[in-house]
């Protein structure tokens, strides 16, 4: 849904209350655990090393708890405080080019493991409103080496007409979203230590 105005908390929540009950907008659910995306989705895979030790961890995960991997101001997540658990149905606001959109996204499945490696994050994949058709994880990792890792693996193709027609541009906001993300969960880690 395009708007030329930041959508209001009323807009939004009628948004999310009518994609509610909606399916995924894609097959493959719970196939960004994988290696591999269904056929004819592109697979981006980004890891970025964000900090050291036990500390710079749990910094992490409450960054992910946050949303802050969500780069401001040209993307956010409503609600605002929405509990990263399966099923939670958020809308991803994205500003770019005068136009507001808003897209309709539900948790897959959400990853506390403990070992081999200490990871934690989630997966979300797109709904029938929303501009592209895929899943997405986001995690972060506390390796033996104390090294904190920020994972982001996706699969996704355009789902409408419009968004197919100008695929390299939004090839190129999905990398800037990359960039911006990445950069915004190291921020959260250094922020922390002060």
């Amino acid at each position: 849904m395009f708007t030329f105005s930041d959508p209001t908390p009323d807009h939004v929540d009628a948004f999310l209350g009518n994609q509610q009950g909606r399916s995924f907008s894609y097959s493959g659910i719970g196939r960004s655990a994988a290696d591999t995306a269904p056929r004819d989705y592109d697979l981006d895979h980004n890891r970025m090393c964000i900090g050291h030790g036990e500390a710079d961890f749990e910094s992490a995960v409450a960054a992910v708890h946050a949303w802050v991997m969500f780069p401001t101001p040209w993307t956010r997540i409503a609600p605002v405080n929405a509990a990263i658990e399966e099923g939670n149905v958020v809308a991803m606001i994205a500003h770019v080019y005068g136009l507001w959109w808003l897209n309709a996204c539900r948790i897959v499945y959400v990853v506390d493991a403990r070992a081999p490696v200490r990871r934690f994050g989630f997966a979300y994949g797109t709904l029938p409103a929303h501009v592209e058709s895929g899943e997405e994880r986001f995690t972060v990792e506390l390796l033996a080496n104390g090294e904190v890792w920020y994972d982001l693996r996706a699969f996704s193709r355009p789902r409408y007409w419009l968004v197919r027609i100008f695929k390299p541009l939004a090839r190129r906001l999905q990398a800037r979203f990359v960039r911006e993300s990445q950069q915004a969960m190291r921020q959260a880690v250094e922020a922390a230590r002060r």
